[in-house]
């Protein structure tokens, strides 16, 4: 009986793949679904093969019945070619389509492998491209097509046709960050974000640098003269894992917090000199610093100096910060804040510190901005529980769901992404100026060189080259330069498997006013619960 039960499974699974092989859905995904609700009764390895295998059919199936089409030669009339040329056209545009894929899984396996094959990553991909496919049939209803027939698809089509595989790469859960986050509150240790600096910042950058050794080394083998954008946090961290494994990538990191603090000093152009509608790429700013601990030496507009400008603002507002929390919702919003904190920077240092505030009161003594909820409240910003991000996951999965019915309406706006100009500038498109993360070249002096630096850099065809910023005034240099020197000793740990390194490092970051036995027994614990990404890590 059980034999038969397992029969029947199978052949279910057969039926799911035969369906879900014909349209363009995850015939995979659907399996691996099916399998957690009906769990064949097999091995992991068994299952890994039978999902590749019971494919194989499908395949074969498309084999039969269209190998009159299929077959790139003639061998009937001798009177016509016999090489069938649409034929073998459509044959190597293909193969260029799948070169993409074919990489992104040959590099990333593993990680794809232990990260993204779960129900939930699954169930969340399906749904959220089950619906793009639903909003891109709408938006070509009236479009002509360019494209009628396979002879039409140009081999630069068929590559970007592939190049959009790499769009069913995912992130993983909050598990890992419930630890980084809430564990040194035991401690009295609080953390706004956790993603950066602090003890969560380091214990992510632990379990981050072996994952990006690998796609380093992925790189420099594979494609090394490819342009490599980094989103990812601990910023810092993660470019420099890249140059230090392979110094002749082509990498830079990516990120917004400046282009906030622009934003703010066209606010501050409105509320002080009555200037309306600054954008933000009109205002011209020198950034030095690091990530998330970025600053601004100079900042025009047009003929105006904004130093002054932003000086009364900040003495208007430091009290109060800019902005309104009038109902109890403000609460609720965990990435909102009044600028206090910023603000007080500046008065307290003359640089306008260019990132959030909760990003930057992480950078500063934790007895500064974040001694407790409470303080971090009164400084007009809230910590962000991890709780939070979980429900809010499930929140944006309900509201696919009301977008999938039609029960609400889904309203598309262009997201000005400054990566998007990036790469426009690196295709020879436009030459931009914009801040990015690289490694120190000179363009900050008093930094280590080869520490990555956020500062301004030239993008134009296939280069970025570093804007010279000039050096860390002498106000801010002590606190930049310590979180500087943090971040090197944290990758050398991390490159070198030093659990011992690391702790160092631990103990020297800026939120750590704890003793050194709390310290250790907070970071033993910390690793602990993060050990099954650290089993290459000496104790």
């Amino acid at each position: 009986m059980p034999g038969f039960i397992e029969l029947l499974k199978v052949i279910f699974l057969g039926i799911v793949e035969g369906i879900t092989e014909w349209l363009p859905i995850s015939s995979t995904g659907h399996m691996l679904l099916v399998d957690e609700f009906l769990q064949l009764n097999a091995n992991d390895a068994f299952k890994e093969m039978f999902f590749v295998v019971i494919q194989l059919g499908a395949i074969l199936a498309v084999v039969v019945l269209f190998w009159h089409k299929m077959l790139p030669f003639q061998l009937q009339d001798r009177k016509k070619p016999f090489w069938k040329k649409d034929t073998l056209s459509l044959w190597l545009k293909v193969v260029v389509a799948c070169i993409p894929g074919a990489a992104v899984t040959l590099l990333f396996d593993d990680v794809i492998e232990a990260h993204l094959h779960t129900p939930v990553v699954i169930a969340c991909a399906l749904i959220l491209y089950g619906i793009a496919f639903l909003l891109v049939e709408d938006w070509n209803k009236a479009r002509r097509p360019r494209i009628r027939t396979l002879s039409e698809i140009t081999y630069q089509t068929a590559l970007i046709i592939g190049l959009f595989q790499v769009l069913s790469i995912i992130p993983g859960t909050f598990d890992e960050m419930e630890s980084d986050v809430h564990a040194p509150e035991k401690y009295g240790i609080y953390q706004s974000v956790g993603d950066t600096t602090g003890p969560g910042g380091l214990i992510r950058a632990l379990r981050v640098v072996p994952m990006f050794e690998e796609i380093a080394g992925a790189i420099k083998e594979y494609c090394p003269e490819a342009w490599v954008i980094n989103y990812t946090n601990p910023m810092t961290v993660c470019v420099k894992t890249l140059y230090r494994t392979f110094p002749e990538i082509k990498a830079f990191g990516c990120c917004h917090e400046v282009f906030g603090t622009q934003k703010l000093l066209g606010k501050a152009l409105e509320d002080i000199l009555q200037i309306k509608d600054a954008q933000r790429e009109d205002i011209r700013v020198n950034v030095v610093g690091v990530n998330h601990f970025t600053w601004l030496t100079s900042a025009q507009y047009k003929n105006i100096d904004l130093f002054p400008v932003y000086r009364e603002f900040a003495l208007k507002y430091k009290d109060t910060g800019f902005g309104e929390k009038t109902d109890e919702n403000w609460m609720n919003k965990f990435f909102d804040s009044l600028e206090m904190v910023k603000l007080d920077l500046f008065l307290k240092y003359g640089a306008i510190a260019a990132a959030g505030d909760r990003h930057l009161a992480e950078f500063c003594p934790g007895s500064w901005y974040l001694k407790n909820p409470d303080t971090a409240h009164s400084w007009g910003f809230k910590l962000t529980p991890v709780a939070w991000r979980k429900e809010d996951l499930k929140n944006r999965l309900a509201r696919s769901e009301r977008l999938y019915k039609g029960e609400e309406e889904m309203v598309i706006n262009t997201t000005g992404e400054e990566g998007v100009q990036q790469m426009r500038s690196l295709l020879g498109l436009r030459d931009l100026v914009t801040n990015v993360n690289i490694p120190n070249y000179g363009q900050i002096p008093n930094l280590p060189l080869g520490a990555v630096v956020e500062t301004n850099a030239h993008f134009c065809a296939d280069s970025v080259r570093p804007v010279f910023a000039g050096a860390l005034p002498e106000s801010i240099y002590p606190l930049v330069s310590r979180v500087c020197g943090v971040q090197e000793l944290t990758v050398e740990a991390a490159v070198t498997r030093n659990l011992d390194l690391a702790f160092q490092a631990f103990c020297m970051d800026p939120n750590m006013e704890i003793g050194l036995d709390e310290a250790k027994c907070l970071f033993d614990t910390m690793v602990d619960n993060t050990k099954a990404y650290l089993t290459m890590y000496e104790r």
